[in-house]
């Protein structure tokens, strides 16, 4: 065979598989970014290296696939459901107390549902495997959880964290009725 033609097909062989790899990269983006949804750029601004970033996020979504997360039986649902609105009836005199028991009942659900709870960024990211549009919300929740730890939270903040903390609530009950969880 001519010399001329072994490096030609040889280019061509490379250039199709760097197309490949290419691909392959871009497919693994594009389900990383669906899976996380807005903590996929939150995560690589973070980073600072969207590659760093991403396997930090396959690893973290492979702790995911790993756990059995579980729907929470009906009595347990309505259970929380009634402690939510307790703690939302204590909100207007106590609003401190009040988010720092909402911190404690989304912990509560989360663990009964199968997610381990030993640190707030474990429960994030492995939230957002889960529940992309609503970890945001646990995110800004969790931070004036903090300012009103150290007093530096006001009461519109302390609003707005209840309202957050409602918005992860609801979905983890509204998931443990619909029985299951999006894992794709």
């Amino acid at each position: 065979m001519d010399p001329v033609a072994i490096v030609v097909i040889v280019v061509l062989l490379l250039a199709v598989l760097a197309g490949a790899l290419w691909f392959a990269g871009r497919q693994r983006r594009q389900r990383l970014q669906h899976r996380f949804g807005p903590e996929y750029e939150r995560k690589v601004a973070e980073r600072g290296d969207r590659r760093e970033a991403e396997r930090h996020l396959r690893d973290v979504a492979e702790r995911r696939d790993k756990l059995d997360i579980r729907p929470l039986p009906p009595e347990a649902r309505d259970r929380y459901a009634a402690e939510w609105t307790q703690v939302q009836a204590t909100f207007v005199d106590q609003p401190g107390p009040a988010v720092d028991a909402a911190d404690v009942l989304v912990a509560r659900v989360m663990r009964e549902r199968g997610y381990p709870v030993e640190d707030f960024e474990s429960r994030a990211e492995l939230a957002a495997t889960d529940h992309p549009d609503v970890v945001e919300h646990y995110r800004a929740a969790h931070a004036i959880h903090a300012r009103n730890a150290n007093s530096t939270a006001d009461t519109e903040e302390l609003r707005e964290a209840f309202v957050h903390y409602r918005a992860l609530f609801d979905v983890l009950l509204r998931d443990s009725a619909s029985g299951g969880d999006r894992t794709s």
